[in-house]
């Protein structure tokens, strides 16, 4: 209690943050029973009639199912395999630049669209593809195609707008992180690979990377967990009439037949049904890269 005391300010801020949580985390769950209700938003939860598991049913039977999943797991499952790995690589890359100056514009640079929402991104990506756009501009002037071509409006397109796009945004402020775990590593580790004759990718290799395997490891269970998140409000502002089999992922159609409907309950227990599997591929991830490297959440 004598500890408790002298750390009291400390201990109030701590308070703080676990009243958020209890209030924005924990309160809130109580209405996941709406998924199993016919809720309606005029009357109390409690008024609701219970469904049971029809809503869970019926979003399972649904003939969208095949084509939502598809879409979901396609850009979330390249997202993690192509926009994992690079913030790393530019992190290693990044670390071994020596002017300061060049050193700081490049992350500056890299770093600022994260702080641009996908609302402007969205609509500088429309802009950039458009068939009056940069973009066809700058391919018909090297002659790689002779007619403007309107990405948006291909749904063959828009996976790799949307990977690119997320790449383009996140690169550098996700490379902030790596950047924090390679500045912790002892600088003499350098120097003794230096002395035995080790050059620059051989010092990457056998010194920064295992160094930081534990933030990466890290980073990558929580990216496994995510995997079932598609980046709601990128694809809202890409996604148009004409893409629609390309870019209707799980958030998309809760949206769409949950929300925009007036359904609260079917989006709930399609929300439930998601996080649940989040839960699932969260614990299979720790597991794995416990026993491959030995470093878990928990």
């Amino acid at each position: 209690m004598r500890k408790l005391y002298a750390q009291r300010y400390i201990q109030v801020m701590a308070l703080l943050g676990v009243a958020w949580m209890l209030i924005f985390n924990y309160i809130p769950m109580y209405s996941v029973i709406i998924a199993f209700k016919e809720y309606d938003i005029i009357a109390p939860i409690s008024a609701a009639p219970w469904v049971g598991l029809d809503h869970f049913k019926e979003f399972l039977t649904d003939e969208n199912l095949g084509y939502v999943i598809k879409n979901t797991l396609g850009i979330s499952l390249l997202k993690l395999f192509i926009g994992f790995p690079l913030p790393i690589v530019f992190a290693l890359l990044l670390n071994e630049v020596r002017s300061v100056l060049f050193k700081k514009s490049i992350q500056t640079i890299s770093y600022l669209p994260h702080f641009l929402s996908w609302v402007i991104l969205g609509g500088i990506m429309a802009t950039w593809l458009a068939d009056v756009g940069i973009i066809n501009k700058l391919l018909m002037a090297l002659h790689l195609i002779d007619t403007p071509i309107t990405y948006l409006a291909e749904p063959k397109y828009f996976w790799t707008i949307v990977i690119t796009s997320d790449i383009w945004k996140e690169l550098g402020w996700s490379a902030i992180i790596y950047l924090a775990a390679i500045s912790s590593v002892s600088p003499e580790l350098y120097e003794a690979a230096t002395i035995d004759g080790a050059g620059r990718f051989q010092k990457m290799w056998n010194i920064t990377l295992p160094s930081i395997k534990g933030t990466i490891s890290i980073l990558f269970i929580l990216a496994i967990s995510g995997i079932l998140n598609s980046n709601f409000d990128q694809i809202l502002v890409l996604r148009n009439s004409l893409n629609e089999t390309a870019s209707n992922v799980i958030d998309i159609y809760v949206y769409q037949v949950g929300l925009a409907s007036g359904r609260y309950s079917y989006a709930a227990a399609v929300n439930l049904i998601k996080g649940v599997l989040a839960l699932f591929l969260l614990l299979g991830a720790n597991s794995v890269t416990k026993r491959l490297s030995n470093t878990s959440l928990f």
